[in-house]
């Protein structure tokens, strides 16, 4: 027999595996109610979790609504009693909204598992399915705007390109527009036609997102902030521009090869010299101007959740004299997407900090109650108030005086930045824009490439114009 030590040895031991299995059984169970409380949807989102097949059985999926009421995306039944998804605007919203079949995209993929959550009444909940009927599923009510989505949409026209527009203090993206297109009604007849895609026209790409370009003039206004910061007394600035700058056996032209004259650094921003700025490139610091471009993100996530290309800069100390005059107004490897330009002309806008862009505000279920409510952080403070002051100045002179001249004159106040980026053999280019409007304290941001164009100012411009008019 065991003696009373031995006894109140094991009683000792068997209560410490049994608290130790309470302590992991506690454990297990908050953590399950963590999960289903409200850490489960990116998993349930997944496209391979076969629990979205189940939901289906008993929801009838929810709409996709613009933030003017509209119905971008639904549900119906055909003919033959079979649920399918419907796009009222066809290729207008395609790819922001995305398409259902043939795979998800866009905001079908996103926020697919919160359209089949129904968070109707518990009790009719039940009831429908005691009679066998489907619940109707949460609806999305997005941040785009129909009104201005349709003047994006038609001032592209034929072009290829992306416009993208947002509230740049809140980030709520307006319009996202991408060309070539696509009807995602007809997205299975068509499948094999775009995935062919024998002109190459890559229409199931969102441009605005996933299209990396050069980033041309555009790129001058980090050019610019750099310069400022590496010389404080930048109000002296003063420039004879010849129409080219040459040195080390390397030459920029400019647009043109127009001489512009003696100028100060607003002139210079405002006509967009590259023989300016291509001088002021192979005076700054290689270190602190990757640092800045890192700091508004090249070679760093976006802030975003849906899918897209991150922008790449390089600025090192193997680069040729060519390479840095090139980097500097905004040509040689810089890509960038038109997303990622809408980023940094709204840090301009907002007063200094990177926003976080988004198309989704909150899911409401079918009778209008919202449901979730979708919240987004803003980033870093990236630009200060002083710099600011000068850099509006600047954006200022390209509507008045500079490039941007077609936006002068208008009700509402712009400023922006136009680019001509060169690719390829450079014997073609893409045009570009990048600015906001602001009226009574209101202000929109854009961000707009047309491919294989020609210059900003001719075929850029009149879009950003159109998205101004509209919006105001």
């Amino acid at each position: 027999m065991k003696n009373r030590a031995d006894k109140n040895n094991d009683n000792r031991n068997i209560a410490v595996i049994s608290y130790s299995l309470m302590i992991i059984f506690v454990l297990l169970i908050a953590y399950i109610v963590i999960f289903l409380a409200g850490d489960n949807m990116e998993l349930l989102n997944n496209p391979y979790n076969k629990a979205q097949e189940i939901f289906s059985e008993y929801t009838r999926r929810g709409s996709i609504l613009s933030a003017d009421g509209e119905v971008i995306a639904e549900t119906v039944t055909d003919d033959e009693g079979n649920e399918i998804r419907k796009y009222p605007y066809n290729n207008m919203f395609a790819h922001a909204a995305g398409h259902f079949d043939n795979g998800k995209t866009g905001l079908e993929a996103q926020y697919n598992v919160y359209m089949l959550n129904s968070g109707i009444n518990p009790v009719v909940s039940a009831l429908n399915e005691l009679k066998g009927e489907k619940n109707p599923g949460d609806n999305l009510v997005t941040t785009l705007n129909t009104a201005i989505q349709k003047a994006a949409y038609d001032a592209l026209g034929s072009h290829r390109g992306a416009v993208i527009a947002m509230e740049p203090e809140s980030g709520e993206i307006l319009c996202m527009v991408s060309k070539p297109d696509f009807n995602p009604n007809t997205i299975k007849s068509n499948w094999d036609d775009l995935i062919e895609d024998d002109n190459n026209e890559s229409a199931l790409l969102n441009r605005a997102t996933q299209g990396l370009y050069p980033p041309g003039s555009t790129f001058k206004l980090l050019t610019l902030l750099e310069y400022m910061r590496e010389n404080p007394g930048y109000n002296d600035f003063s420039f004879s521009c010849k129409g080219s700058v040459s040195a080390d056996g390397y030459k920029i032209n400019c647009y043109n090869k127009k001489h512009h004259g003696n100028e100060d650094l607003k002139d210079a921003f405002a006509s967009s010299c590259n023989s300016a700025f291509a001088t002021i490139g192979m005076g700054l610091n290689k270190k602190q101007f990757r640092n800045l471009c890192s700091s508004f993100l090249f070679n760093e996530e976006l802030p975003v959740n849906y899918a897209y290309k991150g922008s790449t800069f390089s600025f090192n100390k193997n680069f040729t004299t060519g390479e840095v005059m090139q980097t500097a107004i905004g040509q040689g490897k810089t890509l960038i997407s038109p997303l990622h330009n809408a980023i940094i002309i709204s840090a301009v806008a907002n007063g200094g900090y990177i926003v976080t862009p988004h198309i989704a505000d909150k899911m409401v279920n079918s009778s209008g109650r919202t449901v979730k409510t979708f919240s987004y952080k803003n980033g870093e403070t990236v630009i200060a108030p002083e710099e600011i002051s000068f850099l509006k100045e600047c954006l200022l002179e390209v509507t008045e005086k500079g490039t941007g001249h077609a936006l002068s004159g208008q009700d509402y106040t712009v400023y922006g930045k136009t680019g001509t980026a060169q690719f390829d053999s450079g014997e073609e280019s893409h045009a570009w824009y990048i600015g906001y409007a602001e009226l009574n304290g209101k202000k929109i941001a854009v961000s707009i490439i047309v491919e294989r164009a020609g210059t900003g100012s001719d075929y850029a411009v009149p879009v950003a114009k159109k998205i101004f008019d509209a919006y105001y």
